[in-house]
Formats: structure tokens, sequence, C-alpha cells
């Protein structure tokens, strides 16, 4: 892909932009959570975001609650 330099004008070449997805499955996710007290503990064993958690269970239709220790 070619963009242009809003500065100078010239035009760059880029191969793809940003950052690649970050694909879990979540049945890992269900099993860290299961393993932890928490989503922090969780999120830091599978080197990710607590957000990134949340993001994906509610995907599935699933809660952190769900998997929290009584």
């Amino acid at each position: 892909m070619k963009v242009r330099c809003p500065n100078c004008g010239s035009e760059v070449v880029v191969s793809g932009l940003g950052r690649k997805p970050f694909n879990m499955p979540v049945t890992n996710i269900c099993d860290e959570l299961r393993l932890h007290t928490g989503p922090a503990e969780a999120a830091e064993t599978l080197g990710c975001s607590k957000a990134y958690l949340y993001k994906l269970l509610k995907a599935e239709g699933l809660k952190m609650k769900d998997f929290t220790k009584k």
C-alpha cells in the first residue's frame, strides 16, 4: 500500500497498518479464570489486558462472575 506523506508529499510504501489482532480462544480464557483468583492475574498469565478478557467473554455471552471463586 502506498501512503502519501502529508509533510513532504512523497509516497511511502507501507506493508500492513497497525498491530496484528490478538486472537485467543475463549476456552483458554475460561480455563485461566478458573485457575486464578481474579481477572487481573489471569490477564497477566495470558499476556493480555483485563479489558480484552471482558470483551471476549461479552462476545460469547459470558460474565466474569461465572468464573469467580466463592
